[in-house]
């Protein structure tokens, strides 16, 4: 079967779930069916499969905006599926399922670049670590948006129902996305330094000083504040969302963002 095929059932699976759980629990409060977390592992075995032949098992290695992309909600729809086991966070099901529907196909329409060397260890680990922050930053990001509809509808007086009633208490749902950040944070900077060490190998240099570096380097900085103001000051709320708002866009323009640019405005490989 050709990989366009692949990649456009794992997107229509994705999309319709995306619009089972849109029905069943913000539009209606449904009780939760033991064939909904089986039904997911569908369009994850198929996306998975397209990341392992399209980026791992492949003669040569391509990876661009739409790679990353299509990894980074790979491991972030597979996070929030085992999440499911621990917190009962359906509610975040249909805006991941749906942002998966949309990048899952992404790299059969665009090949991405070539890389200069596919074989370096150094650089796998980078990209390795790379995509893991980069998806454990989007499960916060999305937590963080849900906290944030939360404390909106208790400020309107308006009551928890459907999905938001079922959510974890407030508090417990903030030590949640702070875990996810700090945890991210952590991956981000070995990132930093696997990168580091790969520029010094294989360019001489340490760093080099482009869009991508200063955007990350910004990111990192935005995220250790973050988490040194909720060390420090107890950080929560809108104060913590913008932080992390902030921090999760700079992120994004750093390698989607550029790469995009790169490939789809400037067509330059």
């Amino acid at each position: 079967m050709p990989d366009i095929v692949i990649h456009g059932i794992a997107a229509t699976a994705y999309l319709v779930l995306a619009w089972h759980f849109w029905n069943t629990r913000w539009r209606v409060a449904a009780v939760p069916r033991p064939w909904e977390r089986a039904a997911v592992l569908a369009p994850l075995a198929l996306h998975a499969w397209l990341v392992y032949s399209g980026i791992l098992a492949a003669a040569e290695l391509r990876f661009g905006f739409a790679q990353a992309l299509s990894v980074m909600l790979f491991l972030a729809v597979l996070m929030c599926w085992l999440e499911g086991f621990f917190y009962p966070i359906e509610a975040l099901y249909p805006l991941v399922l749906a942002a998966g529907a949309i990048c899952a196909p992404l790299p059969a329409f665009f090949a991405g670049r070539l890389s200069p060397d596919a074989v370096s260890f150094e650089f796998r680990l980078h990209l390795v670590f790379g995509m893991l922050a980069y998806s454990l930053f989007t499960v916060a990001m999305l937590h963080a948006v849900l906290i944030a509809k939360v404390e909106s509808r208790l400020h309107l007086a308006a009551g928890l129902g459907g999905p938001l009633a079922q959510l974890p208490p407030l508090l417990s749902l903030e030590r949640l996305v702070f875990a996810l950040i700090a945890a991210a944070f952590a991956v981000l900077t070995v990132t930093l330094a696997l990168g580091i060490v790969y520029s010094e190998a294989f360019l001489g240099r340490a760093l080099r000083f482009e869009h991508k570096t200063v955007f990350v380097i910004l990111s990192w900085l935005i995220f250790g504040l973050l988490l040194a103001g909720r060390w420090r000051y107890g950080w929560r709320g809108r104060t913590a969302l913008r932080w992390t708002l902030t921090g999760f866009v700079l992120l994004m323009l750093a390698y989607p963002g550029s790469r995009f640019v790169l490939e789809v405005l400037l067509h330059r490989a």
